[in-house]
């Protein structure tokens, strides 16, 4: 028997979690499905699950934004490979999950057949982006300025930049990571350093762009 491929779906529309789900089982003998209707409970599995094969990330469910959520995920479980699928599928989208750290995207329109071929490549280590996509490079020099800030972060930075995202304080986040609260206060700094920032509601902002901005290039 194949060994066991496990994978997460995570999408606020359960029609099309439930297509998703026959397309990983058609393409993977041996397959546990995990599925997660908001970011809360994405978060969740990604950070209690052990070797997760790959995750099918939406970009527009309840509470992520955007690009940001995959920045959190990537952050979460940096092993756990990520492919976006959404509607959100203009060319600057495309090419700012890739930087960000996605190992494929796959658009909502994109039929069952291809959904399953992206699957497959990403699984065997391969990138997956549509055919007819030429990504070209960063037309905004901010925004290519930010993802580079952004690459240039800890999973734990990143992670920690996240948790600030949403509020939390650094006693919380040192209770939520199991360290300091010194350790957090140097994370912070670090973050605060390498986004060229003087605050964390500063960091938070840049965060945000990289969610929204890239949700609104396609101007929907």
């Amino acid at each position: 028997m194949a060994p066991e491929l496990k994978f997460v779906v995570a999408d606020d529309h359960p029609l099309f979690r439930g297509a998703l789900r026959q397309t990983l089982a058609s393409a993977v003998d041996n397959a546990t499905i995990l599925e997660a209707g908001t970011f809360a409970e994405t978060k969740k599995i990604v950070s209690d699950t052990d070797d997760i094969d790959l995750v099918l990330l939406d970009l527009t469910m309840p509470g992520a934004s955007g690009l940001s959520g995959l920045v959190a995920l990537r952050a979460i479980n940096s092993t756990a490979p990520v492919m976006v699928v959404s509607a959100r599928d203009d060319v600057e989208t495309i090419r700012r999950a890739i930087d960000l750290g996605a190992s494929g995207f796959i658009s909502k329109s994109a039929s069952m057949d291809e959904i399953r071929k992206a699957v497959e490549t990403v699984l065997a280590g391969g990138l997956w982006i549509p055919s007819d996509v030429d990504l070209g490079t960063e037309m905004d020099p901010e925004i290519s300025d930010l993802i580079q800030r952004l690459q240039t972060l800890t999973p734990q930075q990143a992670r920690v930049l996240s948790m600030i995202a949403e509020g939390l304080l650094n006693k919380q986040i040192a209770f939520e990571l199991s360290v300091s609260e010194a350790t957090i206060k140097a994370h912070v700094s670090a973050v605060l350093q390498k986004l060229n920032v003087d605050s964390r509601t500063q960091a938070v902002i840049q965060l945000q762009r990289i969610g929204s901005d890239a949700l609104q290039v396609s101007g929907s």
